[in-house]
């Protein structure tokens, strides 16, 4: 392995194409995952960003955009359960927006309690933003939808949702939707607004908190088996990674990406693969003179494979501060790249895997190799 490595760097300049299509390969796959990731997490704000613990909704509800109207009387089969602690209604509804320039939007809404603290109330609203929200046909946006719902071209901030005119007391930063724009408001507010859209005393959601992880958990189970007619029960973390999973393997938005993440991959291999072919047939001449010696030919193919691997390691190596640097050169233009640890490690895995498949392909050249090509 260590001969491997110090032909590498004496060969560095035959290797070095190598090594930069491996480094590109990496980058182009940790940023495809880490933007597909970080774009599909968007799916799952109304969820992530609220302390509440368990949902309940209607049956097999595959994202939190898609849910159905249920009974708030379902709220007395959550109360009182052992290991719960509160209960509260939760609305997600799609509305159509009006802009005060004219023009329409949909919109989806998101209502629940505004006391400081509730459940379903967004975690990035404050006190006073949740205060604001009890008055009237109040509504709060996200500072990136304000120009897509015309409150840029629209001094009073005012517009119309489901025909009913409704009044923006307030942005939020970081709540941006991938579709529709989220807006945030009271349960009273939101049933004015929705109308017959929601049938009376019907909620979208039930929101509970639990004294811990493992109760929540085990409640969603229970409440699935007692009601699965009718009911359905997620604990956040799961609702939450429907909703993603949704959004990526049943959307056309999450195919196009996941193929793309995908070509990068085809494109480094044989970007790689050639390289390593052509380094390997390049020096044939030095592999001969090793055979001529009685070295094995499965100890050169061995050397050949520790190359690729080091070839991978290397362009592991110099994608991380690549991809750290293209990761906060998207971050200013508004796009979030999830470079999580298994983000990162998946890609190293994968590159590496990548190299030495490679190197295989690379081995064809050794196997033609004869002690006789020294004479000509």
């Amino acid at each position: 392995m260590s001969y491997a490595l110090q032909t590498l760097w004496h060969e560095r300049a035959r290797y070095a194409s190598g090594v930069l299509a491996v480094t590109f390969s990496a980058v182009l796959i940790a940023l495809q995952c880490g933007l597909m990731l970080g774009l599909f997490k968007i799916t799952s704000i109304p969820i992530d960003n609220t302390s509440a613990d368990l949902w309940v909704g209607s049956t097999a509800v595959p994202s939190v955009d898609l849910g159905k109207p249920i009974p708030l009387s379902y709220l007395t089969r959550v109360q009182g359960k052992p290991g719960v602690t509160s209960v509260e209604p939760y609305i997600a509804n799609f509305a159509n927006f009006t802009r005060a320039t004219g023009g329409t939007e949909l919109c989806f809404l998101l209502a629940s309690y505004t006391d400081y603290g509730a459940a379903g109330a967004a975690t990035l609203l404050t006190r006073e933003k949740l205060d604001a929200l009890t008055l009237p046909d109040s509504i709060i946006g996200d500072e990136s939808d304000l120009k897509r719902l015309g409150f840029l071209d629209s001094p009073d901030g005012k517009a119309k949702i489901n025909g009913k005119e409704v009044k923006l007391v307030g942005t939020v930063k970081g709540l941006k939707s991938l579709a529709a724009p989220w807006v945030f408001c009271s349960l009273h507010t939101a049933r004015h607004l929705l109308g017959f859209l929601l049938p009376p005393d019907h909620v979208t959601y039930l929101l509970a908190r639990c004294e811990s992880p493992a109760r929540a958990k085990a409640l969603a189970a229970e409440l699935r088996e007692q009601h699965a007619a009718d009911m359905g029960a997620y604990t956040a973390e799961e609702f939450s990674t429907g909703s993603r999973l949704y959004w990526l393997f049943r959307t056309k938005a999450g195919i196009a990406i996941g193929y793309a993440a995908l070509l990068g991959l085809v494109v480094g291999s044989v970007i790689t693969a050639q390289t390593l072919y052509s380094a390997t047939a390049a020096n044939a001449k030095e592999f001969a003179i090793l055979l001529a010696l009685g070295i094995p030919r499965w100890r050169i193919s061995l050397m050949v494979l520790a190359q690729s691997f080091w070839v991978g390691i290397v362009g592991i190596i110099l994608s991380y501060p690549a991809c750290l640097a293209l990761k906060y050169a998207a971050k200013q233009v508004g796009a979030d790249v999830d470079l999580r640890w298994e983000v990162l490690a998946g890609t190293a895995v994968v590159t590496v895997g990548m190299a030495l498949i490679s190197g295989l392909f690379a081995l064809r050249s050794v196997r033609q190799i004869e002690p006789m090509t020294l004479l000509r």
